[in-house]
Formats: C-alpha cells, structure tokens, sequence
C-alpha cells in the first residue's frame, strides 16, 4: 500500500514537472515573439522621432540613420548631420510617437555627445509627465553631433493569454507548494539565521538583500539606494560629501545622469520617513548626512 502511494505521488509529481516545463517553453517562445515585435515597432517610432527633429531644423534632406537596439530595451537613434533642438520639443516628439506605436510609458532618454559621450540632457518619463523627471526645458542644445538613446525601465509583457495554460501553471504550483513546504520553511530559517543587516534606528538594513524591515515590513531598495545607503550607515552623524557620493556610487560604475543624486536621497527619505529617530540631512553645499538617535 505504501508503495503504491509512493508511486502515485512520484507520478503526479512526474506529470507536474512535465506541465511546467511545457509551459515555461511555451512562454520562452511567446516572449520571443512579443520581443522581437516590441523591438520593431520601437525602430519605427524612434526613426519617427528622428525625423520630426529634423523637420525642425527645417531639415528635409538629411538622414536619420538605422536605429539601433544596444541591448535589451535599450536603443540608439543617429543622423546624418548635426542639428540643435531644444529638450521639450524633443519630450513632447518622444512622448507622441510611443503613444501612437502604444510602447511603454516607461523610459529613460538621454541625448548624447558624439564626440565625448558626454550627456548633454536627459530625462526619465514614468507613465505621463507630470510623474516624469524632465528637467531644463526651453533652453536650446547648441548644433552639434548627438545620438538619442532610449532605455525603457518597466517593460511589460503579458505571457497569460491562454486560460488554460494559466489554470494548469496555478494548479501545479499548488501541489507542489504542499510538496515542499516544510523543506522551504527550514530554508528560510536558516537563511534568516545567517542573514547580516546593520541597525539603522528601528530598521534592519540587509545591503545584501537591498532591503530594509522595520517591525516585519520589508522596503525594497534598489541598487544604487542600497549603496548610498552602505556609505552612509559606515559613517553615522556624519558628512559625506557629495563629491565622495557621486564618486562611489556612480563615477565608478557607469553615467552620472543630471541630479541621479537628489533623487535617490529623496527616495531614500521617503523609505527612511516612518522611523523619526533616523533623518537625511542635506548640508547645503556640502553634502548629507544620516542622523541617528540612539
């Protein structure tokens, strides 16, 4: 008897793993579809983009050459001639040519000096832009060589339009939740008993983790959120120097974009609000500091 529940477990088990994979390919496939139609439609609306700057410049001969996809959800738009444009004409072009193509309203654009790869202006939309960074608008880029590059930051792509697949992906996850459950559990406490987190007031800081938890409440950090904040916990009640900051965090590690800065400061402040005994000070002209009250 026993073995015969032992090998109708292995057999359900067996089929659920069948499943799954079927399905895991299925989606590879159907996000390989979606990815590479997503890129095309995003090439046609960035050469759109293109030549409406260049229409403009009152330029109608020029070109605007071949966009080209850097990497995943990052592309670049080129042309031909040099051209001046001034940045809002260029958020209200962007803005109009991914809404007509329906392209996530998500991204990060970035104009760029062809001779030094300087960033001569960027900003970053999130869905309109009122909820967008779009800083110096009105002022003209002077004629020169630029490259537009595009990166979007929340592209989203919906894998369940299949009922069927759907319900037999929540089915099987069910079961094999209940398989395994106790093994996660002891998982999970002994991951917790080796996890190493440095007090900030009444929070838990796990760099490690790039989160926060104050009273079981996990706040997720993002990358660069996680490494301001590893400086600053080295160094409570203490200055750090914007020049220090920008050079730990992003000098070393890629672009420095604009005000980056300020606004990861700002959001850590909104994470860091709930517990009064903890504040980020700005010292003007100076840099920041984290104040703890012990």
């Amino acid at each position: 008897m026993l073995f015969t529940v032992i090998m109708s477990r292995r057999t359900i088990y067996s089929f659920i793993a069948l499943v799954i994979a079927l399905f895991l390919v299925w989606i590879l496939l159907e996000s390989d579809e979606k990815d590479k139609a997503f890129s095309e439609r995003v090439k046609v609306s960035l050469r759109n983009v293109g030549h409406e700057l260049l229409l403009s410049n009152q330029d109608t001969t020029s070109l605007v050459l071949p966009v080209i996809a850097l990497e995943d959800s990052k592309y670049k738009l080129s042309f031909q001639n040099k051209l001046s444009f001034e940045p809002g004409n260029l958020v209200s072009i962007v803005q109009n040519s991914f809404e007509k193509s329906t392209i996530p309203t998500n991204y990060l654009v970035e104009v760029i000096q062809c001779e030094d790869g300087e960033v001569s202006y960027s900003y970053e939309m999130k869905n309109t832009v009122e909820k967008g960074i779009i800083p110096c608008r009105g002022r003209f880029l002077p004629e020169n060589c630029y490259t537009i590059e595009v990166r979007f930051t929340d592209k989203t792509v919906f894998f369940f339009s299949r009922q069927t697949f759907f319900y037999i992906l929540v089915f099987s996850v069910f079961l094999v939740f209940q398989f395994f459950v106790h093994k996660r559990k002891q998982t999970e406490i002994t991951e917790k008993s080796n996890e190493k987190y440095a007090l900030i007031g009444h929070f838990k800081f796990y760099p490690e983790q790039n989160k926060l938890v104050k009273e079981a409440v996990e706040i997720n950090l993002s990358k660069k959120e996680c490494e301001l904040l590893e400086i600053f916990v080295a160094s409570p009640n203490q200055i750090i120097k914007r020049d220090e900051l920008e050079k730990k965090v992003w000098e070393d590690n890629g672009v420095f974009v604009g005000r980056s800065l300020d606004t990861y400061i700002s959001k850590l402040r909104k994470k860091l609000k709930e517990d009064t005994s903890v504040k980020l000070t700005n010292i003007h002209g100076v840099g920041y500091k984290l104040e703890i009250d012990h």
